[in-house]
């Protein structure tokens, strides 16, 4: 069986977390990544975090199975390079900032015209055109500005961004449904098309229900911390011995949830009837719930609650979480293997596809490891033109083998 997308080829001018995150989506799918880097490399390779092979972290989990060009873009010579790869490409990615793609002559405009069938997807904080195209954009800063931040966090207290870059991977993974989709229509129109995918769209379309709740009311809606504007009992709750996170949306397992309590009469009045007026009761109904969870360990709760079908799990760390039967059972943790350090730790992508596997994976590739097999192998260019480029400093000197 062969990978959903083997035979595309992606042409990778993206950098740091959205771009390359969303280019990992498809080279998991099976793509061919030709990630196209300046001399000096993505940024996030030089990120301040624990590393491997000189590494950063932050880049090794969102680069896995792709090829590297170093490609020096400030050069006609590089900038020529780029274009016979994307002439060869099915998809271009790029999140420069914005205009950079034009000055170098690599914009859709230029591109469509040496590949029709190119599918050219453009990443920005702000979008590509009108008044804030050229506005610097990151991660945190487009919470903070989309409403997204505001809900994160406890009434009176100072707002909190998440701390996973959120943002970048869900515009990240809405750019790869975006160029899925584009594949599937460039079947019947034999054409590809401009695809953008801005991160303030994403994060304020995140905002979701509590958006809606504004537009219906005109109320500005508190964070919530851990509970749920819409359900309750939701939430941390503490057994004797810890904590655990809990969910109850709906009459059919909050019965569930009475019944693995023993149907305590306290519970079983109006003010608890529907879930209406437990989220009005809710203060109440948490006092009550924590005194009787409280009477028993851990352990014994979460054994009740499977049992019983309430949705319900302990708070565990990220150490706790990489040793749990879950992520075991599941297969979700592994290894890959790594031209410089020989294997690095891998977490796969969260599908299966029954009939197209995912690749298996290969970890993040060397700057520049696939420079002279891609302008050889997928160019065709001989030996002396490879040399010229050497010489001219469009592309790194060939890297001595590893062990030497």
């Amino acid at each position: 069986m062969v990978a959903a997308l083997e035979g595309v080829r992606i042409a990778d001018f993206s950098h740091v977390i959205a771009g390359p995150y969303c280019t990992m989506i498809l080279a998991d799918l099976g793509a061919d990544v030709v990630k196209i880097e300046p001399p000096h490399g993505d940024a996030a390779r030089a990120y301040k975090s624990p590393d491997l092979g000189g590494d950063s972290t932050v880049f090794l989990s969102y680069n896995r199975n792709k090829r590297s060009v170093v490609l020096d873009l400030s050069a006609e010579e590089g900038r020529q390079v780029a274009r016979d790869i994307v002439a060869r490409s099915d998809i271009l990615v790029e999140n420069f900032a914005s205009g950079v793609m034009q000055r170098l002559g690599l914009d859709y405009a230029a591109m469509e015209k040496i590949n029709p069938r190119l599918i050219y997807c453009s990443i920005s904080a702000y979008g590509r055109s009108g008044p804030y195209a050229s506005r610097a954009g990151y991660d945190q800063v487009v919470q903070a500005e989309s409403g997204f931040m505001s809900l994160n966090g406890y009434p009176g207290k100072e707002p909190l961004r998440t701390p996973l870059a959120m943002i970048d991977l869900t515009t990240g993974m809405f750019a790869a449904h975006a160029i899925l989709a584009a594949l599937y229509a460039r079947e019947a129109s034999g054409r590809g098309q401009y695809i953008e995918a801005a991160l303030f769209d994403n994060a304020f379309g995140l905002t979701a229900y509590f958006t809606m709740n504004y537009l219906v009311t005109g109320e500005n809606p508190p964070p919530p911390g851990n509970s749920s504007p819409v359900a309750a009992p939701v939430g941390v709750f503490h057994a004797a011995d810890g904590r655990f996170f809990m969910t109850v949306a709906g009459q059919s397992v909050w019965r569930k949830l009475l019944g693995v309590l023993g149907n305590p009469p306290v519970l079983l009045t109006a003010d608890f009837a529907d879930n209406v007026a437990r989220v009005q009761h809710e203060p109440q109904l948490i006092q009550i719930l924590e005194r009787l969870f409280g009477q028993a360990p851990l352990a014994h709760w979460i054994a009740r609650m499977r049992e019983g079908g309430v949705p319900a799990g302990p708070i565990r760390s990220i150490a706790e979480a990489v040793n749990s039967p879950e992520v075991k059972e599941r297969a979700i943790l592994g290894t890959a293997p790594h031209t410089k350090v020989g294997e690095v730790p891998n977490l796969r992508l969260p599908l299966e596809l029954a009939g197209t596997p995912l690749r298996a994976p290969h970890g993040a590739p060397v700057l520049g490891e696939h420079t002279r097999a891609v302008l050889s192998e997928l160019l065709h260019y001989d030996s002396g033109r490879i040399a010229e480029l050497e010489q001219k400093s469009v592309i790194p000197p060939a890297p001595a083998k590893i062990g030497d």
